[in-house]
């Protein structure tokens, strides 16, 4: 029961608090019917900040990014630095980008680099000033790693395309064991600018300046990847026989050569007559060769020595003493064996051979000679040149040429043989031909086709200034259509409705002042009114009539307008009559 009673007395006492404020609004509501200016003073002000605010929309600046993707802490600091300079800023869609207006751009990227914004996250071998005295090895090795890192990401950063780098080093691990040393590695990700790309030789020489700053750190071992996971690091030992570089070069030589053909018969046919085309074939394999050659040998007089040796050996036939020394030598000789005897023929030539050969043997004369030449020799080193042409192939394309008909109407004729011969020896020697070589030549005459096949020029719509024009002054006539539709929807009505006088009405009748109980004397003009109704002519009866029903409808109309203008005469009338 008693629950029953304090809800009770809490409603009693909320409608006893909502009683002023609804009679607040009810009397604010009152003041506002009574003047009719405050509602056309709120519609006006409500106008003119709505067109104020869309003059202040069509006004701001164009908003363009100062940089993005940036951390936390230098974020911290630019805005900072930003509100000290009283410069606008906005962030992107998800925070990743902050914008400031397009025309400070420039110089807030200056103004800021002055002052080392922003550092990002790479530092660099500044870390070493820090470090603390009494540091453990591996801590400074660390260190070392970190500023390292960060130097080849400055250094990274600093080429155009790249936005950002980051570098992962794992250095060579030093062991007294040669199966467990390791080579360093490396491992680079880039962050590109929006539309920018890393040429092939670019990519080589972030390979190159990466394993030439790391000991130990071969080429090979060095990844480069960009932002969408893309290997651009791509060395000839995964597939690729010909590199970026090289494939540069195949496009100069031929490039160089079509430029040669057409600067020699742009003149004698026309810029639109000719077209060249040049295919080359590049040798970029590397090779040296070493030959050693040994000539015949010379004559004798002309030959140089190089060395003699002589030797000489003579035996004459001196009686000297001979034999074994010794007791037996000193022995006298005993009884001679018999002779053998032989036929006297037989006798005597043996005995001539005996002593033939004793001669021989006591007159005995030797002489070496050795004499050595030299020998005609020729050493050759040759290092063949990278990237020699080794073939060329050139097609020609000549237009035909312009003439004239017997009726004096334009044709096109074909070239003579003779020109066409002409112009084949002009490209020969403006590429070099070389049969040695098996380069080739076709040079064909046939017609070209009317069409410009050349992209056209850009319109004058199509300009970027004159998109911007175009999307500045839409701005301001979509301010200007708005403030139209205001006045023309809201104002221009309510000035109407309050400033025009309202309109005159009729004088009542008798009847209208019998009903309200007017028991005054009626005026002249009501008498000769009365007098006119009692007694009317046809013509007045026509135009009072007439007068009537204007006069209702100017009452209808001006009920359906503002029926509280009514009311309040009406109501004026009965407070007068009371």
């Amino acid at each position: 029961m008693s629950n029953g009673a304090s809800a009770t007395g809490t409603q009693d006492a909320s409608r006893q608090r909502d009683t002023p404020r609804q009679a607040g609004l009810e009397r604010l509501m009152a003041q506002m019917r009574g003047n009719p200016l405050i509602p056309l003073l709120i519609v006006g002000a409500a106008s003119i900040a709505i067109v104020v605010a869309l003059l202040m929309w069509a006004r701001s600046p164009e908003y363009r990014v100062l940089y993005s993707n940036l951390g936390e802490a230098d974020g911290g600091r630019i805005i900072s630095e930003l509100d000290s300079r009283g410069v606008p800023y906005r962030f992107s869609e998800g925070g990743q980008a902050l914008l400031v207006p397009g025309d400070q751009v420039h110089g807030l990227r200056l103004q800021l680099a002055e002052q080392g914004l922003p550092r990002g996250g790479n530092v660099g071998f500044e870390l070493m000033d820090g470090q603390a005295f009494g540091i453990s090895q591996f801590a400074e090795q660390v260190n070392f790693q970190r500023g390292l890192e960060g130097e080849l990401a400055r250094s990274m950063e600093s080429l155009g395309p790249v936005e950002r780098a980051r570098v992962h080093l794992a250095l060579a691990k030093q062991s007294v064991f040669v199966r467990d040393r390791e080579p360093a590695k490396a491992s680079v990700i880039l962050t590109l600018h929006a539309g920018r790309l890393l040429g092939d030789g670019q990519v080589n020489a972030i390979v190159h300046m990466v394993s030439s700053s790391v000991p130990e750190l071969a080429a090979e071992d060095v990844t480069v990847v960009d932002q969408s996971g893309r290997l651009l690091s791509m060395h000839s030992a995964n597939g690729r026989d010909l590199d970026g570089t090289q494939l540069d070069y195949i496009d100069e030589v031929e490039r160089s050569y079509q430029r040669r053909i057409e600067n020699i018969l742009v003149p004698l046919l026309g810029r639109d007559n000719v077209r060249a085309q040049v295919a080359a074939q590049i040798d970029f394999s590397r090779r040296e060769e070493t030959s050693e050659r040994y000539g015949p040998n010379q004559p004798p007089n002309e030959a140089a020595v190089r060395s003699r040796q002589s030797s000489l050996s003579y035996n004459g036939g001196d009686d000297l003493a001979q034999g074994i020394p010794g007791a037996l030598s000193n022995t006298p000789p005993g009884t001679a064996p018999s002779p053998i005897e032989l036929p006297e023929g037989e006798e005597g030539e043996e005995g001539d051979e005996d002593e033939e050969n004793g001669s021989q043997a006591l007159n005995t004369l030797r002489q070496d000679d050795v004499t050595n030449y030299e020998v005609d020799r020729s050493v050759a080193h040759v290092q063949h040149r990278l990237g020699q042409v080794k073939r060329l192939s050139a097609a020609v394309v000549v237009n035909f040429r312009d003439d004239v008909d017997e009726n004096g109407a334009p044709t096109r004729v074909a070239l003579a043989p003779e020109e066409i011969a002409q112009i084949e020896r002009l490209v020969r020697q403006a590429m070099g031909f070389s049969a040695a070589r098996g380069d080739a030549i076709e040079v064909v005459n046939s017609p070209f086709s009317r069409v410009d096949e050349r992209e056209a020029a850009p319109q004058w719509w199509q300009s970027p200034q004159v998109h911007q024009l175009a999307l500045t002054l839409g701005r301001y006539l979509l301010v200007a259509l708005a403030a139209l539709l205001l006045y023309l929807l809201i104002l221009r009505p309510l000035i109407k409705r309050h400033t025009q006088a309202p309109a005159a009405l009729p004088q009542p009748g008798p009847t209208l002042r019998a009903q309200v109980g007017d028991g005054d004397e009626p005026s002249p003009m009501a008498a000769e009114s009365e007098e006119e109704q009692t007694y009317p002519s046809p013509r007045r009866r026509k135009r009072k009539s007439s007068a009537y029903e204007q006069n209702l409808s100017d009452l209808r109309e001006m009920a359906h307008e503002d029926p509280r203008m009514v009311a309040m005469i009406v109501r004026s009338w009965m407070t007068k009559h009371d």
